[in-house]
């Protein structure tokens, strides 16, 4: 039984880790929530018990073994030291310590041994690349991979709580014939859809290559870490779509090896944590409602790619809050 933290947890998928953790059974001796003062005082139910929400401190973590961190990157770089001079191990949801190169980034299916690794905090890989790599690492390993590019059609729900309400409340707006005005996504997100509002390169100082978003950047650089292999080429468009919650992906594969549609096929249905949804009879493929809610990745509409040698082509859905969030982290926390 562990005394079990979450930091964000009146979030999207501080939310989500809360369901799961009861879905799941974990051995939980005591439960702390914690939240930015704002939210400090709210009660929030778990197994039948109301739990006041507690302010985020640096003093929120003596007895703690572990944290479930979901806060926002700024917040998990100020105080999950903190958490880990108390004794704890953090596993973090957010983007700050994913390149570290001491921080292990885990996909539980694929390098779950790189837990062993950490000294204090383990990282949770970015939604885009875990539905990305869940059914992309068994054809790794089976045939070998020389090219991947990735378009992603992703939705409000990566972008938090706040965006699918937002989301909600514009489409019924703009189907009224009424303005509105939104606060947490840029553009007009109802009936419409933009490449990703992740921070964009336009030439400045950083470590995104330029004229990339920075999601794009995510799922090229966790991908060789998760893999342990810098070779692999990866590329990715990222967009963001009208969707309240699951991520799908237009995934275009190269492999090394000669293979078949068959034999791509034969290689997901045995994949941990993927499934193979579709009717070709009936043009039916992964739909995001399909994924929501649920935990496995769905593959279908393998295809030969026409216009190069031994590629194919491959859409999945996956649910984003949580096995590209939530789910990953309670994995993790599980193996520990």
């Amino acid at each position: 039984m562990k005394n079990v933290a979450i930091a964000g947890a009146t979030g999207a998928v501080g939310q989500e880790l809360l369901v799961l953790l009861s879905e799941r059974n974990f051995p939980i001796k005591s439960l702390k929530l914690l939240a930015s003062a704002r939210s400090a005082g709210k009660t929030i139910k778990f197994k039948g018990e109301d739990i006041v929400v507690q302010e985020l401190r640096h003093d929120s973590f003596e007895g703690v073994d572990l944290v479930l961190s979901s806060a926002g990157g700024s917040i998990s770089k100020e105080y999950m030291p903190s958490a880990v001079k108390a004794g704890a191990v953090v596993v973090d949801n957010t983007s700050y310590y994913r390149m570290n190169p001491d921080v292990p980034l885990v996909v539980p299916e694929i390098n779950p041994l790189d837990i062993k690794k950490h000294k204090g905090i383990i990282a949770n890989p970015n939604c885009s690349t875990i539905i990305m790599l869940l059914p992309l690492f068994p054809l790794y390993k089976a045939f070998g991979i020389e090219r991947v590019h990735a378009t992603t059609y992703q939705a409000a729900s990566g972008a938090g709580a706040k965006a699918m309400e937002e989301l909600r409340l514009e489409s019924v707006a703009l189907a009224e014939g009424k303005t509105f005005e939104r606060t947490v996504i840029p553009h007009q997100y109802a009936f419409n859809l933009f490449p990703h509002n992740s921070s964009y390169n336009d030439g400045g100082k950083t470590a995104t290559p330029t004229g990339y978003c920075e999601e794009e950047w995510k799922m090229i650089a966790e991908t060789h870490k998760i893999f342990g292999d810098n070779n692999l080429r990866v590329n990715a468009t990222c967009v963001r779509v009208p969707i309240l919650r699951a991520h799908s992906e237009a995934l275009n594969i190269r492999l090394s090896k000669k293979t078949s549609v068959a034999e791509i096929y034969d290689v997901l249905r045995n994949a941990p944590g993927v499934e193979i949804l579709e009717d070709p009879s009936k043009n039916r493929w992964p739909m995001p409602i399909d994924a929501s809610g649920k935990d496995p990745v769905l593959a279908g509409r393998v295809r030969v790619d026409q216009s190069q040698e031994n590629a194919f082509d491959m859409w999945v859905v996956g649910d984003q809050i949580r096995k590209g969030a939530a789910l990953n982290a309670i994995q993790i926390a599980e193996l520990l």
